[in-house]
C-alpha cells in the first residue's frame, strides 16, 4: 500500500483579499481600505476617530474599535478575529490600521518588561508570536483582510560604488508578513492623483511591479467584485464531546511533543480549543488509527 499523500489538483477559488497595504503618511492607505463592504475598523493609531474618517466608515456600513478599546493588544485583536470567525455577522471586511503600530507596542512592552535582560532580539519575541496567530486567524476568516503599514527604507549595495545605500522602500512590520499574504501593495501619491504598485502577488489579477489607481472599483474589477462582496461563512469550534474524547485519547495514546505541535500548526491552533469540527473529528481518527 503507498504512503503518497498527494491529491489531484482541484479547482480553487480566490475567495476572500487576504492583503497588506503600506506607505508614507497621507497617500490614502486607511481611505481605500474604508471603501470595501462594511468594515469591521481596528484603528491602533487612534487616527481615523477624526469626523470625515468615522462618516466614510459609516457610509461603508462599518463599526469602529480605537485604542481605548484594547486596539493595541496582540490578544483583544485576535479575540475579536475569533469571534468573526464563529459568530454570525454582517461584516466583510477586517482591517488593522495600523499593523506597524500594534506590532512596535508588543515589542515596546516587552523592551519594557525585560529591561537590562533584554538582548538578542529578546523584546520581539511576544510580538511575533502575536503576529504569526494573527495571520492564522487571518487565514481562517472568511473576509476580506487588509493590514495596513508604515513604510521604511530598504537597504542594499550601490551596483556601481558597493557602498550601501537606500535601494526602496518595504513595510515596517515583521518582515514575515510579506510572505504569508497573497498580495501586497505600495500607494504613493503623485500629483492629485493615488497610486497602487504591486510589490508582491501571488493573483493572476495583480502582476509584479504592476501600477493602478488607489480605488476600491479598480481594485475590484481585478480581483472580482462578486467574490469581495460575497456572504460570509462562520467556522464551528468543536464540541465539548470532541475535546473531551481528544483528551481521553491523548491519556491512553503514545503520542510525542513533536507530534502534537504538527497537527497544531498544520491546523493553525495553539490549543485544541481552537479546533473546528472536522479539524475535531479528524483528530479523533488519528489518535484512534495509533491505538491499533
Amino acid at each position: 500500500m503507498t504512503k503518497l499523500k498527494a491529491k489531484s489538483p482541484d479547482e480553487v477559488l480566490p475567495g476572500k483579499t487576504k492583503g497588506m497595504i503600506f506607505g508614507a503618511s497621507g497617500v490614502g492607505k486607511t481611505w481605500f481600505t474604508l471603501t470595501f463592504p462594511t468594515p469591521f475598523y481596528i484603528d491602533t493609531e487612534g487616527g481615523a476617530d477624526l469626523q470625515h474618517y468615522q462618516d466614510r466608515l459609516k457610509r461603508s456600513g462599518g463599526v469602529y474599535l480605537g485604542q481605548r478599546d484594547g486596539a493595541l493588544d496582540f490578544n483583544f485583536v485576535i479575540e475579536q478575529m475569533q469571534a468573526l470567525a464563529t459568530e454570525k455577522h454582517p461584516y466583510k471586511t477586517f482591517i488593522v490600521d495600523s499593523i506597524t503600530k500594534l506590532y512596535q507596542t508588543a515589542i515596546a512592552n516587552e523592551q519594557e518588561r525585560l529591561g537590562e535582560k533584554d538582548a538578542f532580539g529578546a523584546s520581539k519575541k511576544p510580538a511575533i508570536a502575536g503576529m504569526r496567530r494573527l495571520v492564522n486567524w487571518a487565514q481562517k476568516l472568511d473576509m476580506n483582510i487588509w493590514f495596513v503599514a508604515h513604510e521604511m527604507a530598504e537597504w542594499g549595495a550601490d551596483p556601481k560604488s558597493g557602498q550601501r545605500t537606500e535601494i526602496g522602500r518595504v513595510p515596517d512590520v515583521w518582515d514575515k508578513l510579506i510572505y504569508e499574504l497573497h498580495l501586497t501593495i505600495q500607494a504613493v501619491k503623485r500629483g492629485p492623483a493615488r497610486i497602487a504598485i504591486v510589490k508582491k502577488s501571488r493573483l493572476l489579477g495583480f502582476p509584479d511591479l504592476d501600477q493602478f489607481p488607489l480605488e476600491y472599483d479598480d481594485f475590484a474589477k481585478r480581483y472580482g467584485k462578486d467574490y469581495i462582496e460575497s456572504a460570509t461563512h462562520q467556522i464551528t469550534f468543536a464540541t465539548a464531546e470532541q475535546i473531551a474524547e481528544i483528551t481521553r485519547l491523548l491519556s491512553v495514546v503514545k503520542t510525542t511533543e513533536q507530534e502534537i505541535e504538527k497537527v497544531w500548526t498544520k491546523a493553525g491552533v495553539e490549543s485544541w480549543n481552537e479546533l473546528s469540527t472536522e479539524q475535531a473529528t479528524a483528530t479523533v481518527a488519528w489518535l484512534k488509527k495509533k491505538l491499533q
